[in-house]
């Protein structure tokens, strides 16, 4: 089976349109410090980190391995805790909640798309994408409905009794994508989203990600180290030693 796939979703690899991008950080991050202690030593990771993120943004977060992305990932999923500052996601300050509290905003306001998909291989597309709305108080009756409707989104009509290990690896993403949407967050965090991917399969996987953003106005994070990814981010900051040292927007 070749892997490159044609996205139902009619999007081309054209510029951004002109839309804008509403003002007023959604995602605020002032004076952010994190460091790691391995043993006796201490190994400082931000020590003033700021960043402000518009509600609608699409950002690509590009630099050198070690220089922060992945705990910056972390720490806006929930999943490490700031050692200080300010970390805020709407009216949420997660700098100030605990990890239960964390993970309950999580799972209502975040989906999170991964490099290795992390889809369960003894479950079906329609039961991997399902597992976000067993958390959430509905019938079986409206999960089943969710997920046909997330599944067509993104071009896998047809596919839900599917298991992973009979797909490709852009079907596999796109399962991965319609787990993160199906819960229909504000935020998606991606991490690495074309990294185990052939060039096709990842431009196909891309437009998805520029449709979520223009067409349904999620506002998506993207830890990428492919120049190519990046360029369909409406900006691109580059990170490195835990600091911001420019940033490029996307032509048009």
């Amino acid at each position: 089976m070749s892997t490159a796939e044609t996205m139902s979703t009619p999007l081309a690899q054209t510029p951004l349109p002109d839309m804008p991008v509403p003002e007023g950080p959604y995602i605020a991050l002032e004076n952010l410090r994190k460091a790691y202690r391995i043993g006796g030593q201490t190994i400082p990771i931000f020590s003033g980190l700021d960043l402000a993120i518009p509600r609608g943004d699409f950002v690509a977060i590009m630099g050198p391995s070690g220089s922060g992305k992945s705990t910056l990932l972390n720490m806006l999923a929930g999943i490490d805790r700031a050692d200080g500052g300010t970390l805020r996601i709407g009216n949420s300050r997660l700098d100030q909640m605990g990890e239960g509290a964390r993970a309950a905003w999580r799972a209502h306001h975040m989906g999170i798309v991964f490099q290795f998909y992390n889809l369960l291989p003894m479950l079906t597309a329609a039961e991997n994408v399902e597992l976000p709305l067993l958390l959430k108080p509905l019938s079986a009756r409206e999960r089943r409905a969710r997920v046909a409707k997330v599944l067509d989104l993104v071009g896998l009509a047809g596919r839900e009794k599917q298991r992973p290990g009979l797909m490709s690896g852009g079907q596999q993403q796109r399962v991965g994508i319609a787990r993160a949407i199906v819960s229909d967050p504000d935020l998606l965090l991606c991490d690495e989203p074309t990294g185990d991917l052939d060039r096709a399969s990842a431009d196909a996987v891309l437009d998805m990600l520029r449709f979520l953003n223009t067409e349904m106005k999620k506002t998506i994070v993207m830890v990428t180290h492919d120049p190519q990814a990046a360029l369909q981010a409406r900006r691109t900051l580059h990170l490195d030693k835990g600091q911001f040292l420019e940033e490029t927007r996307a032509a048009g």
